[in-house]
């Protein structure tokens, strides 16, 4: 083989070397590049903070351990505590007495950050009047009372409800047909409850009488026990109070007389001497009030609420009451729920044979709120 055709075959390999080379580079597959990083994911909202829960504070009149009044103002606060939850905080104050005192509590219970405050006797109404201003933001409710504010509403009980309804059994269980009421203040509240337990007893009775002994204040035991013991030495076997202690029901108990509970069931405090107990529920009412509060729907005013909406009921009724007293009851309770019934319907006269009332006229609740004076059949003077 010459030279050049040994030149030529090694030329031939190298091209064909370099072309088997590139065609083979062309033919590589490209790695797909690494995946990016995954972006941190965004830190977590904080969650919203917890409500406060609303703050809402009670003053007291008397202890909580009464039996009474503010026993059943307290029970109507522990309503409020199953019914709310965690939503409010409620606290009170007790032997708060209707003086200037009263006025310190309750600016206290306000500067505490209470927001709603409830002030549950008479004797508050203007010490809350003058705290009211300084605290725009709080809610003063004020029971018994009649007088409001921008920020101030008052609340009441239809206890003469419950005061007609024992006077029925009163009238139908009395052998000597006297009466007697223990009696704490003479304000509108109390008179109209005197008069309206005499008008229950003489629908049933027109023969009773009434007779009063005044203690001037609304929880004292001693005071109310030796005017309860007087009211039988002059002949009543049936005693009702408008006082707020078990000391009238026990007094009947210790002298084999007849007696009635008040504000709560004091069955327990003289079961025999026992007929019934004239109760009043503040539930309904507060857990409206605090339900308003925490909506924002508060308003002023008032309201005055009795059997028909669940605040007033005369509850165990004894045993020995007879048949058509207790009929009667159930038939007045229907009444006053579906307000086919009236207690305060003329004609009715007053301690000195006067009408106040003329025929078939229904009282309204203006008239009721002004009662200053005894229906007839009530004995003695009504103190200024």
């Amino acid at each position: 083989m010459t030279d050049l055709n040994k030149r030529s075959l090694i030329k031939l390999a190298a091209l064909t070397a370099v072309t088997s080379a590139a065609l083979i580079g062309c033919g590589k597959k490209e790695e797909a590049p690494a995946p990016a990083a995954a972006p941190a994911p965004a830190p977590a909202a904080a969650a919203a903070p917890k409500a406060e829960p609303l703050k809402v504070a009670f003053a007291y009149v008397g202890p909580v351990g009464d039996g009474g009044w503010t026993f059943a103002h307290d029970n109507a606060r522990k309503a409020l505590e199953a019914e709310y939850g965690d939503k409010i905080k409620t606290s009170f104050v007790e032997n708060v007495p209707e003086s200037a005192d009263a006025e310190r509590v309750i600016r206290d219970l306000a500067s505490q950050g209470n927001k709603i405050i409830f002030g549950t006797t008479f004797g508050y109404m203007e010490p809350m009047l003058k705290v009211a201003p300084d605290f725009k933001d709080v809610k003063f409710e004020h029971a018994t009372g009649y007088k409001t504010a921008e920020n101030m509403r008052t609340y009441d009980s239809r206890t003469y409800e419950g005061a007609y309804m024992a006077g029925v059994i009163a009238g139908s269980m009395t052998k000597t047909n006297t009466l007697g009421v223990v009696a704490s203040i003479p304000i509108p509240e109390v008179i109209r409850n005197i008069n309206s337990f005499t008008l229950g007893a003489q629908s049933v009775n027109p023969k009773v009488k009434t007779k009063v002994v005044w203690v001037n204040g609304w929880f004292d035991p001693p005071k109310e026990t030796e005017a309860a013991t007087s009211l039988i030495n002059g002949g009543a076997d049936v005693l009702m109070q408008n006082t707020d202690s078990p000391a009238v029901l026990k007094t009947a108990e210790e002298k084999g007389k007849r007696a009635f509970g008040w504000d709560s069931d004091m069955t327990a405090y003289g079961p025999k001497a026992h007929l019934a107990s004239s109760v009043i529920n503040w539930g309904p009412y507060y857990k409206k009030a605090v339900k308003d509060a925490l909506d924002g729907t508060w308003t002023t005013g008032g309201v005055w609420w009795g059997v028909k909406e669940g605040a007033i009921d005369l509850v165990s009724i004894a045993p020995d009451v007879p048949a058509e007293a207790k009929a009667k009851i159930d038939t007045i309770k229907a009444g006053l729920k579906d307000g086919s019934f009236s207690i305060w319907k003329g004609p009715i006269l007053g301690q000195d044979g006067k009408e106040v009332l003329a025929k078939d006229v229904v009282a309204d609740d203006k008239f009721l709120g002004g009662i200053k004076f005894y229906v007839k059949g009530v004995e003695g003077k009504l103190p200024n």
